[in-house]
């Protein structure tokens, strides 16, 4: 079930997180990214209570991240692929591992590494323009109000703009 506080804002993060950033969800897809598809493997990998990962799975497929497939009648038994939607939250999922393995990695390093199978070696998630392909470092990003954003958000922008040439003009 989505986290309504989010879900309801005009902000692309908050929403994502409105079904995200429910606890034990970034847990479950990286494993459904390792090919952990079955409940069982999950849970065997996470110590996630049942009941907790049967929400956190049915949250993903109602929102078209994840497709349960059938793999048992009897029992019947489901497995969860990830969905074309699913797979794009790589980036997402290699952006918090590249920063995990920066500042939480014990020694001797990371526990799991990326590789890149087209050429066999180890990398780590780095930002690039999608106009210029140049590497995105922090200090060169600015954020501009979208089409999307509503008249409240435009107005908050115009007075933060406004004070902001106050304090200009002030410290010249």
């Amino acid at each position: 079930m989505p986290i309504e506080a989010f879900a309801s804002q005009n902000c692309s993060i908050a929403r994502t997180l409105s079904i995200v950033g429910e606890r034990w969800t970034l847990l479950v897809l990286t494993e459904l990214f390792l090919g952990r598809r079955r409940f069982d493997e999950i849970q065997a990998e996470r110590p996630i209570a049942s009941n907790i990962l049967s929400q956190r799975l049915a949250t993903l497929v109602e929102e078209g991240i994840a497709e349960r497939h059938r793999y048992s009648e009897h029992p019947e038994r489901f497995e969860y692929r990830l969905t074309d939607k699913g797979r794009e939250l790589l980036p997402v999922q290699l952006a918090l591992l590249r920063w995990g393995d920066r500042y939480m990695a014990e020694a001797p390093g990371p526990p799991v590494e990326s590789i890149h199978t087209e050429c066999g070696h180890a990398f780590e998630m780095v930002p690039t323009c999608s106009h210029c392909g140049e590497e995105i470092k922090p200090k060169e990003v600015r954020a501009e109000l979208g089409p999307g954003a509503s008249p409240a958000q435009r107005e908050r922008a115009k007075r933060r703009g406004e004070r902001r040439e106050r304090e200009r003009e002030r410290a010249a």
